[in-house]
């Protein structure tokens, strides 16, 4: 039997991030690298498919009502990350062990009972990403966007290849819950782009809402306020 090839840095990067074993640092430094790496955004998006049939068939169960306080106890006063680095004796390993990673973080919140130390609260707002695929259903994301409560910006990626779009625009809409599509600019194939947001869409940019790119003539939608060509993908904020 031939053993599974060993992952390069980049790919267990990836695959820590989808698995959630990063540090805040960590994760904000991914991100980043999401945000202007289309390849590393998409190694993301896969190990994520990867890892998605890991949960299929188990059932919600009620957390203990000191699940907190045994959490803080397998914490070392304000920083995880030297339990976190104590999970990531896969990486350069196998990927067959992913599996025995994804237990491991498991085991983490059962750690020995030390005493409860205080930790510093999260910074105001927290990370907000979305994988923008087509309408129809296709796997590969052609869209990356997160959003930075702290700065104020969404961050854009585009994975459509460069000069696909000479003869009109992508144009770029965030959809609240309230259902109405207000207008965030454009964005090149093959582009990233930082986008600061005005503060009358702040509130729009929230955990749940969709980001879409619509296809427009050349100057954007003549409707303003809704696109008026196709939908060429679409994608829910969610937190990171």
């Amino acid at each position: 039997m031939s053993e599974a090839p060993e992952l390069t840095e980049a790919e267990a990067l990836a695959a820590e991030h989808a698995l959630g074993v990063l540090t805040s640092v960590e994760r904000r430094q991914a991100e980043q690298r999401m945000a202007t790496e289309p390849a590393f955004a998409a190694e993301v998006e896969a190990w994520r498919e990867r890892l998605a049939p890991m949960a299929e068939g188990m059932r919600e169960v009620p957390a203990p009502v000191d699940l907190w306080q045994r959490i803080l106890r397998a914490l070392p006063a304000n920083d995880n990350s030297a339990v976190v680095r104590g999970l990531r004796f896969w990486r350069g390993a196998t990927a067959g062990s992913l599996a025995l990673a994804a237990a491991s973080v498991a085991a983490a919140v059962m750690l020995a009972n030390r005493a409860p130390v205080e930790i510093q609260p999260p910074a105001p707002g927290q990370l907000l990403n979305a994988s923008l695929v087509s309408p129809s259903g296709g796997p590969i994301p052609l869209f990356v966007a997160a959003y930075d409560p702290v700065r104020k910006a969404l961050i854009v990626t585009s994975l459509v290849q460069p000069g696909a779009a000479s003869a009109h625009v992508h144009e770029l809409w965030v959809i609240p819950a309230d259902g109405k599509p207000r207008p965030l600019g454009f964005i090149e194939p093959g582009k990233t782009k930082s986008m600061p947001m005005p503060a009358n869409l702040l509130p729009s940019l929230a955990e749940g809402a969709a980001i879409a790119v619509s296809v427009e003539p050349l100057g954007g939608s003549p409707k303003v306020d809704a696109p008026s060509g196709p939908i060429a993908a679409v994608g829910k904020l969610v937190k990171i």
